[in-house]
């Protein structure tokens, strides 16, 4: 039987080639995964070929998130090797939301339900919550499960018109739902909201439901590794049921899946094809105006801007990123979360060129401009942890800052 010593040693010598079938996986190149956790593609190759030791666990988190692994103990082989402290923090009330997605209601039973018109309130306010000022998650954990409830028992209730106005409902809620779930330790929950939303939005006979369902279930499988074909497949399929030349929502949504093809092709590194793909959302863009932005979706010209520096930073190809990240403008986009999320972006793309300075600045604007937002990004808790241990001298006390606020521990 082996002892302790023997095991780390064989947990090791795995681990580059628990990384490079991770790496493959993914459909990745080692110089895109190299880039995502911003170091070069020789350190790649090197950790690959066992030239490089296994890295301290910000940067095993960070290579994880890249991976897309369930469990840092995919790479190590180690159990004990944890990332409990740098991601899928759970939020306070993620139970309450778990019980409400997991709870059936069998039959219409006698309570009388909402009406159409109101439920439909109700889910517009759920999503100012959301993106509006202050600890977006809790404000939304507090109105979900009663809104899931009741959109499920009215959707039962309900029939003809009016119950494919609450399904379309239903898809929005679910949506939603999604987004609380996202950096969560449950991954699994978010792969039942996106089949539910869609399921929702295909029983309403909504092309603009399938639409949004298709964002977010692009969404979901970028999430799960799955293949960029199948992403981009089910993107055109739903585009093609609209008409962009019919209405404002019609265009948006046909820019917003052909934004969601170019983050596909961004992830696997197929720069021509996520060019391609942002070009025509581009175009959406324009054309709908400066001043547009979709209500829910938020997609307008300040989005389109925002992805084409996410872009960059996946394909990966630093100058343009730190380029867009300089000239970027968030001002004008109308949710203080995505403002969050593009702000990290932006400290994504200056960690990428390996300056400090901006990365913790831009991290520390995010976590102003949404504090939840910072607070569970996967990226934002393992760069604080990295530069808290090594970052430049003069940033190291704003790091630790937010080390203490997000409550990462230092490796």
């Amino acid at each position: 039987m082996p002892g302790p010593s023997d095991t780390t040693a064989e947990n090791t010598a795995a681990f580059p080639e628990r990384v490079r079938r991770a790496r493959e996986r993914r459909g990745m190149t080692r110089a895109a995964a190299a880039a995502r956790v911003g170091r070069s593609y020789e350190w790649w190759k090197a950790i690959e070929t066992g030239r490089l030791r296994m890295p301290r666990l910000p940067m095993l988190v960070r290579m994880a998130d890249v991976l897309d692994v369930s469990s840092l103990s995919d790479l190590t082989g180690d159990d004990r090797v944890t990332a409990s402290s740098y991601c899928n923090v759970a939020h306070p009330a993620l139970q309450r939301v778990k019980d409400a997605l997991t709870s059936y209601a069998l039959g219409v039973g006698d309570e009388e339900p909402e009406t159409p018109e109101v439920l439909t309130a109700r889910v517009r306010q759920a999503w100012q919550l959301w993106h509006g000022i202050g600890d977006h998650r809790t404000h939304v954990a507090d109105v979900l499960p009663a809104l899931l409830g009741d959109l499920q028992h009215a959707a039962r209730a309900w029939d003809g018109t009016s119950r494919r106005r609450v399904l379309v409902q239903l898809a929005q809620a679910y949506h939603l739902t999604q987004l609380y779930l996202s950096f969560q330790p449950a991954p699994e929950l978010v792969m039942l909201t996106g089949d539910r939303a869609m399921a929702a939005a295909q029983d309403a006979d909504s092309p603009h439901a399938i639409a949004a369902a298709a964002w977010y279930m692009n969404h979901v499988y970028r999430d799960a590794g799955e293949a960029h074909e199948a992403r981009v497949e089910l993107a055109m399929l739903a585009a093609e049921l609209l008409d962009k030349d019919r209405s404002e929502e019609d265009m948006a949504l046909w820019g917003l899946l052909h934004l969601a093809a170019a983050l596909s092709y961004a992830k696997v590194g197929e720069a021509g094809s996520a060019d391609h793909y942002w070009d025509q959302a581009d175009h959406a863009a324009t054309k709908l105006g400066t001043p547009y932005a979709h209500p829910w979706l938020i997609f307008g010209r300040g989005m389109v801007d925002a992805y084409r520096l996410t872009i960059d930073n996946d394909l990966p190809r630093s100058g343009p990123a730190v380029r867009a990240a300089a000239g970027l403008s968030l001002e004008a986009m109308p949710s203080a979360t995505r403002r969050g999320f593009h702000s990290i972006e932006q400290a994504r793309a200056y960690s990428l060129a390996g300056e400090d300075v901006a990365t913790v600045h831009f991290l520390t604007e995010a976590n102003k401009l949404s504090p939840e937002t910072a607070r569970f990004n996967i990226f934002a808790r393992s760069t604080v942890a990295d530069l808290v241990e090594s970052g430049a001298t003069a940033i190291r006390p704003s790091a630790r800052a937010l080390a203490r606020e997000w409550g990462v521990r230092a490796a």
